[in-house]
């Protein structure tokens, strides 16, 4: 079944979220008008009111069999399960886990607020079965590789830049430039393919009206011009739309048009200093070329990490040179990519945090929570992070006058403290 997912985080998006409760979750009211913290996830859809993001982003990791995806889906998700085993196909349907979102802001708000509970933002990593030449045509289980990728709101290519005599590469030798081309060229046949079907069907239709008219005329401008780029060897997101063409394509959920991280993945010796490795350095170049993400992760490190306790795993990572794991690197990345910010609502009950796209409006960003609190919101109680952790809690930074009324205009700050006051 097609998931919203696919109205793509790409700039000037729209998104919008359900308007009722889930069950089991709840609101510390104060006067009918405090907004408190709910354990709501939401997926992505769309709106023309405002934009709106779910808690929970979904990253689909793809790359060439025996890259070392699997491997690296196991270590970072908790209740991984994909079998990370030598041979093309291993995982044949989408594995999916959920993450936290490392914060280290989270527990230092809720010790300060005696929160019961400390909730993160979350992440989702779904596993995607490897993808080979002719994917598109439906080489090995390229059909089925495909639909799943349409599933999700960004990509993680994963790219084999490590040498390994025991671990058999699918084409005989590692060549991250063909490796990401092989992919690349898959996702780009099947959006030219789609988009000749597409232009072919508003050929014979008939607009039921003017409005009608007015948006397929929009969607055929824009199929058009990404139809050349694909041509030329671009994806569909180096293409520069408008508004109005970029919502009319939405349903489409063009592959070439989600956002894409490459990721690196490096044998242990060389995590501390990728930029000695040539293939990353190859990576790297061909992820600026394509305007995208980049980032390195060695997933035998990762996967080594989950057989530690907590506690020795940081011991581990300074003792290769590094400060941070893949799993912190490819959610920076992600947040960085799509232009992702985090608020948090912190109390006696819970402090969680929120994920918002920069330049959210106070109501949008209380419409993350719930639909309700956008519509009847009233205003927004502020404070910085900062000043919260330097006052010691709302009610100090309140005494202090660090406690800001925001109004309805007011553009989100990374890090903000937020009270919303409502009425509906």
């Amino acid at each position: 079944m097609a998931r919203i997912a696919c109205n793509q985080l790409i700039p000037s998006f729209v998104l919008p979220v359900k308007s009722t409760f889930c069950r089991n979750h709840f609101l510390l009211a104060e006067k009918s008008h405090f907004l408190g913290v709910f354990g709501i996830r939401r997926r992505f859809s769309s709106s023309s009111s405002s934009s709106k993001i779910s808690m929970s982003l979904r990253a689909g990791i793809v790359g060439l069999p025996n890259v070392g995806k699997s491997t690296l889906f196991n270590a970072v998700v908790e209740n991984g399960k994909a079998q990370a085993a030598n041979f093309p196909f291993c995982t044949i349907e989408p594995n999916v886990g959920i993450v936290a979102v490392p914060d280290p802001r989270l527990p230092v708000l809720s010790d300060l607020s005696k929160s019961q509970r400390a909730i993160p933002a979350s992440m989702e990593f779904v596993d995607i079965a490897g993808l080979v030449k002719g994917a598109s045509q439906g080489e090995g289980l390229g059909n089925k590789f495909l639909s799943h990728i349409r599933e999700v709101d960004s990509i993680l290519q994963v790219v084999r830049c490590f040498d390994d005599n025991d671990i058999v590469h699918v084409n005989g030798k590692v060549d991250p430039k063909s490796d990401i081309d092989v992919i690349n060229l898959e996702l780009v046949f099947s959006d030219l393919d789609q988009i000749e079907k597409r232009l072919e069907k508003l050929k014979k239709g008939k607009p039921k009206d003017s409005q009608s008219k007015l948006k397929e005329e929009a969607e055929k401008s824009a199929l058009e011009k990404i139809q050349q780029a694909l041509m030329d060897g671009k994806p569909a997101r180096s293409v520069t739309l408008t508004d109005f063409e970029r919502d009319a394509i939405k349903h489409l959920c063009l592959l070439t048009m989600k956002p894409i991280i490459y990721v690196a993945n490096v044998a242990e010796s060389d995590l501390a200093d990728p930029g000695d490795n040539s293939y990353v350095k190859e990576v790297m170049n061909l992820a600026s070329d394509l305007q995208s993400g980049m980032v390195t992760v060695s997933a035998q490190v990762e996967s080594e990490l989950t057989e530690l306790a907590i506690d020795e795993r940081q011991e581990y990572l300074k003792s290769l040179g590094v400060n941070e794991s893949g799993l912190g690197n490819l959610i920076r990345e992600t947040y960085n990519l799509l232009g992702l910010r985090t608020y948090f609502t912190s109390g006696e009950k819970e402090t969680k945090a929120w994920t918002i796209v920069a330049g959210m409006t106070a109501p949008q960003a209380a419409g993350v929570i719930h639909s309700d609190f956008e519509k009847g919101f009233i205003r927004a109680e502020t404070v910085s992070y900062d000043h919260f952790v330097t006052a010691g809690s709302l009610a100090a930074a309140r005494e202090k006058g660090l406690l800001r009324s925001e109004g309805k205009d007011y553009i989100v700050q990374e890090g903000d403290v937020m009270l919303f006051r409502f009425n509906v």
